[in-house]
């Protein structure tokens, strides 16, 4: 398939990789086109704006940071929507907000084009081993088409319904790991103060009721002191901070969401870290 994909971060590079690994043609688009070049010599293709990389695919893709970004890429003057053709499918594979996701599904209808919202959970190491979980919501008629596309980037992918419904699963699932990622931190906080080898804790955790994937793919990075992004501090702040304003629309009340929130904003905006990893949290009690 002719796969166009817009955004070349940690997640997008690797899901770019697996898609060329299994024999797909793909052009690509990011702001900074240096960031490309490993893609490139892979043999993905470069296109100068997403208008032009629309024009040469069957399907696009994207994945870029944030909701303001989603916005420009599909409505801008040289976006997605100003090239696009019958028949395409549109996929945002970016954590953005429901309500945008069902702006561009409607606009994808008028223009007689098929449009998914499809965020991933799995972080750089999913993007990575393509054991990504894919939450799908829009044209059933194009998940149906992108099925096999999906397993091959992915483990597990579900339907959840018409546009914004993959969107809304991806915040449940965000609303989960913020609870694991400040369990997580406590953790290591509390085991650090009773002088407990912190090795030996991860062990034993990790073979009982609180093993978790946070637990066992972040605890290892903090205690080598690696605090690269698998995923940014800033998306994930960014993240909470939709699933917060989509539950006051539902009116629904999150609070150890918003403490969550509350600690990142201070680890991103206070802090200053908001390119390090989620796992950072750790530094507002670690030094």
């Amino acid at each position: 398939m002719k796969i166009g994909f817009i955004g070349t971060g940690v997640m997008g590079s690797g899901i770019i990789h697996n898609l060329l690994k299994n024999g797909h043609d793909v052009a690509v688009f990011t702001r900074t086109k240096s960031k490309a070049d490993p893609l490139l010599e892979e043999g993905a293709q470069w296109a100068s704006s997403p208008a032009e990389l629309t024009q040469q695919v069957e399907t696009v893709i994207t994945m870029v940071g944030f909701p303001q970004d989603v916005e420009e890429v599909y409505f801008g003057d040289h976006g997605i929507f100003s090239t696009v053709t019958s028949g395409q499918i549109l996929i945002d594979m970016t954590t953005s907000s429901p309500i945008l996701a069902e702006k561009i599904g409607k606009k994808a209808d008028e223009l007689a084009v098929m449009a998914l919202d499809a965020p991933v959970s799995g972080g750089d190491i999913g993007a990575q081993n393509a054991t990504l979980t894919i939450m799908v919501g829009g044209n059933q008629t194009a998940f149906e088409t992108m099925k096999p596309i999906f397993g091959q980037i992915g483990h597990a992918t579900n339907y959840f319904g018409t546009y914004g419904a993959g969107q809304n699963a991806k915040m449940a699932n965000q609303i989960m790991i913020a609870g694991t990622m400040t369990g997580l931190t406590e953790m290591l906080v509390y085991a650090k103060a009773a002088r407990l080898d912190l090795k030996t804790v991860l062990e034993t955790l990790s073979n009982g009721g609180a093993s978790n994937w946070s637990m066992e793919n972040y605890v290892p990075r903090i205690l080598k002191n690696d605090y690269t992004p698998g995923f940014f501090a800033k998306h994930f702040l960014k993240d909470l901070k939709i699933a917060l304003d989509q539950a006051k629309q539902m009116q629904v009340d999150l609070p150890a969401t918003r403490l969550a929130t509350q600690l990142y904003d201070n680890l991103v905006n206070q802090q200053g870290l908001g390119d390090d990893g989620t796992q950072a949290l750790i530094k507002l009690w670690w030094k």
